[in-house]
C-alpha cells in the first residue's frame, strides 16, 4: 500500500516546492508531483531563471560593446548562442538541485510522474503506463500555466515560436516581429536585439508597452527602445498570418488602415493559460472560470481540503506571487495562526527588459481613479553621480503620493537594476511609510537608491538634486 500524506503538491514550481516546504516545517508529511524529469517548473526550466540567464548575457555583450566609454578597447563582441544556452543550462541545473537538496532536508518525498486528482483525498500518479495512487488529507494543485497559443498563428517552433521555443533557438533571426509588449514580448524583444537582430518589432493591441504600469514608465520605455532600434507598433491588430519563404508575413490593422510587415519570425508572447485539464478537477467538483481554479482568500477551492495556487488561479502571473499564496495555503491547511491572505494591491511587478522596469503599488492614473488627492515626483537618474558612473543615464523613479496624509501609494522605477530598487519600495508601502519618512531616511552615496528618496523630495515639491 502507498504511503499516506498530510499533504499532497501537484506540480513542483515556485509556488508548488514553496508551499511543500513551509508544510513541512509546519510538520505535515508531505509529497510533490512532478511531471518533468527535474523539480522546479516553468519558472526554474521555462521562465524566469532561463530567460534572465539569456538577458544578463545580452547586457553583457552591450556593455562589452560600449567599454571604450570607460576607457576599456575591445574588440567588436559576438554572441557565441552555443556557449549562451550552456551557461543558461548549467545555472538551471544547479537551482533545480537546490530545490531536490531542499526536499531531501525538510524530508519531502518528490514523485515524478503525472498526476491527477480521483478523489478529494486521492491522487493517481501515472509513470512509465503504470498508476499509482496515493492517500493524503489535503491536496495543493500548482500545475502552474503553458504559453497562451491564438488560432491565427499557431506556433510551429520555426517561422512562428512561443517563448518556449525562444529559449532553446540557437538562430538569430535577421528580423523578428513580437506579438505583445508585456512583460515576456520586452524581454525577448530586449535579448534578440542585444544578440543581434537587425528589426525587431513589437506589435501591441493596447495603446502603449507594458499597459498594466505607469503611463510615464510605458512611454519612457518605448522611447529607450527607439533608440535601441526597437520599433513599437502600439494600437495595432494582427489581422492573419501568412508563412512565406524566408519568414512570414503579416496582416495589421493600425488605426484604421490596413499593413503589411514581413518577418523571419513571429514570437506570439500574448500571455499564458492555467493547466487545469486533464488533472481531475471537474470529476471532483472543483469549480473553474475560463480555465482558472476559482479559490477563497485563504486559496480554498470549492471542495473541501483541496486548495490551489499560482498560474491556475486568476491572480498575477508571476513566481512571487506563486510562492506567497503557497505559504498561505500550506499555512492555513497545517492550522498556522500566523496565516493572513494575500495582500494583491502590494505586488511587485518587475520586467527584466533593458532598461528594467519595476512597480508596486497604484499608477498615478489608478490612484486619480480611486478618488485620492494626488501629487507625483520624478527623479531621472542621470541626475545621479552612480548612474554616470555606470553610463546607464536612462530612467527616472516615480513616486505616487496622497496629498492629505502623505500616504505613499506607489513607486514605478524605469532604469538601471530596476528590479532590484523596488525591494525598498515593497518595504515602505507594506509598513505604510509616509513620503516624509522615506525622505528622512537616509541613502548611501552613490548610489542608484539615491533616486528613489530624491524622487520622494520631488513629490512633496522640493527635490534636491533636480
Amino acid at each position: 500500500m502507498s504511503k499516506t500524506y498530510d499533504l499532497i503538491v501537484i506540480g513542483s514550481g515556485p509556488g508548488g516546492y514553496v508551499a511543500a516546504i513551509r508544510a513541512a516545517q509546519l510538520g505535515l508529511s508531505t509529497a510533490v508531483v512532478e511531471k518533468d524529469p527535474k523539480f522546479g517548473g516553468t519558472c526554474l526550466h521555462r521562465g524566469c531563471i532561463p530567460t534572465k540567464a539569456l538577458l544578463h548575457t545580452a547586457s553583457t555583450l552591450d556593455e562589452i560593446r560600449h567599454a571604450s566609454r570607460i576607457g576599456i578597447e575591445v574588440g567588436d563582441p559576438t554572441v557565441d548562442m552555443r556557449q549562451a544556452h550552456a551557461y543558461k543550462d548549467k545555472v538551471v541545473a544547479k537551482n533545480a538541485k537546490g530545490v531536490e537538496f531542499l526536499f531531501k532536508k525538510n524530508k519531502i518525498d518528490g514523485i515524478h510522474g503525472f498526476g491527477c486528482v480521483v478523489g478529494p483525498n486521492r491522487v493517481e500518479v501515472q509513470r512509465g503506463g503504470v498508476a499509482e495512487t496515493f492517500e493524503t488529507k489535503n491536496i495543493l494543485i500548482a500545475t502552474g500555466s503553458v504559453p497562451r497559443e491564438i488560432p491565427i498563428a499557431p506556433s510551429d517552433g520555426e517561422a512562428i515560436i512561443n517563448s518556449d521555443h525562444a529559449l532553446q533557438q540557437q538562430r538569430i533571426p535577421k528580423s523578428l516581429v513580437v506579438l505583445g509588449a508585456g512583460a515576456v514580448g520586452t524581454e525577448f524583444a530586449s535579448i534578440f536585439k542585444s544578440f543581434g537582430t537587425e528589426e525587431v518589432t513589437i506589435v501591441e493591441m493596447l495603446p502603449r508597452l507594458l499597459p498594466i504600469e505607469d503611463e510615464d514608465v510605458s512611454l519612457e520605455l518605448e522611447k529607450v527602445f527607439r533608440k535601441r532600434g526597437i520599433k513599437a507598433m502600439v494600437e495595432t491588430k494582427l489581422e492573419s498570418v501568412e508563412r512565406v519563404d524566408g519568414g512570414v508575413r503579416l496582416q495589421l490593422q493600425r488605426a484604421g488602415e490596413p499593413e503589411t510587415l514581413d518577418a523571419e519570425q513571429l514570437l506570439v508572447a500574448v500571455g499564458r493559460a492555467p493547466v487545469t485539464e486533464k488533472i481531475g478537477l471537474q470529476q471532483i467538483g472543483v469549480k473553474t472560470d475560463r480555465g482558472y481554479v476559482e479559490v477563497d482568500e485563504m486559496m480554498r477551492t470549492s471542495v473541501p481540503n483541496v486548495y490551489a495556487i499560482g498560474d491556475v488561479v486568476n491572480t498575477p502571473w508571476l513566481a512571487h506571487v506563486a510562492s506567497a499564496e503557497g505559504i498561505l495555503a500550506a499555512e492555513h491547511m497545517a492550522g498556522y495562526g500566523g496565516a493572513r491572505p494575500v495582500d494583491y494591491g502590494r505586488v511587485p511587478s518587475c520586467t527584466y527588459c533593458d532598461p528594467e522596469v519595476a512597480s508596486v503599488g497604484l499608477t498615478e492614473a489608478q490612484a486619480k481613479e480611486k478618488g485620492y488627492d494626488v501629487q507625483v515626483g520624478k527623479f531621472p537618474f542621470s541626475a545621479l553621480g552612480k548612474s554616470g558612473i555606470l553610463q546607464r543615464p536612462e530612467g527616472f523613479v516615480k513616486v505616487v503620493r496622497e496629498k492629505k496624509y502623505d500616504e505613499l501609494l506607489g513607486v514605478h522605477i524605469i532604469g538601471a537594476h530596476a528590479t532590484d530598487l523596488i525591494g525598498e519600495a515593497c518595504v515602505a508601502l507594506s509598513v505604510e511609510t509616509t513620503t516624509e519618512e522615506l525622505i528622512r531616511t537616509m541613502h548611501a552615496h552613490p548610489t542608484l537608491s539615491e533616486a528613489v528618496m530624491e524622487a520622494a523630495h520631488a513629490a512633496v515639491g522640493h527635490a534636491i538634486h533636480f
